[in-house]
């Protein structure tokens, strides 16, 4: 039986990336593809119903919460998430696509290994990296794996497996989460390396320190849950 892939984009007030990167996005390497979008006020939306790009209102805020409605609308078995702001280089896509369809369950674009690039690498001080590094490092320690980067949101995954993980995590934890559990489980992951791009325009949503205290929180939740069946 021949697996179906869905192209996930999601966007909140990425107008700029989504002009500059629409081109590059390889959408015939994919059988579905649709926008998740949260209240953008810039022309997000309009620019993609210009170029007949489906458009999935999010009602309630939070990258999670994308997930959930993704999986719930998407008809694909494999589901690639990715972000039109400049970090995601989109000839990955299919890079990512290709490890599932080897096998693996869950596919994730690393910043952290050989021939990669992460978005701090020319600063002095590389905060977020080094927090990257210290949560996969606890990661590797708790749950075993050699996932380098088991944070970014650049990833593809198997509709089954998602499910399986019954994640709730509404915000930028859901990545973690899932790499957590899909650890917990055995099951079956690849990364590939990639090359984090500069942003285009706009701000990003996610704030450092919130976001670095909600990681925290998961990990302490899912190691207190041990082995325990997923809820």
């Amino acid at each position: 039986m021949v697996q179906k892939t869905t192209l996930v984009i999601l966007t909140r007030n990425e107008i700029n990336g989504v002009k500059a990167l629409i081109r590059k996005i390889p959408f015939e390497a994919v059988d579905e593809f649709f926008a998740v979008d949260y209240q953008s006020t810039d022309g997000t939306v309009e620019f993609f119903r210009k170029y007949q790009i489906p458009v999935v209102k999010q009602k309630k805020p939070g990258r999670g919460e994308a997930f959930k409605i993704a999986i719930a609308k998407a008809r694909g078995d494999y589901l690639v998430f990715f972000s039109p702001d400049g970090n995601e280089n989109p000839a990955d896509i299919s890079r990512l696509i290709g490890l599932l369809k080897n096998g693996n369950d869950l596919a994730i674009a690393s910043r952290f290994m050989k021939k990669s690039r992460n978005e701090e690498d020319d600063k002095i001080f590389k905060f977020r990296a080094w927090a990257n590094r210290i949560f996969t490092l606890t990661v590797h320690f708790l749950w075993g794996g050699n996932v380098t980067d088991t944070i970014n949101g650049y990833r593809a995954i198997k509709k089954n497996l998602f499910k399986k993980l019954n994640l709730d995590a509404s915000g930028f934890a859901i990545e973690f989460q899932m790499t957590i559990r899909a650890l917990k489980i055995g099951a079956k992951i690849a990364e590939i390396p990639t090359i984090e791009g500069n942003r285009i325009g706009g701000q990003s949503t996610s704030y450092a320190i919130p976001t670095g205290f909600k990681f925290i929180y998961f990990l302490l939740r899912e190691f207190l849950l041990g082995k325990r069946p997923i809820q």
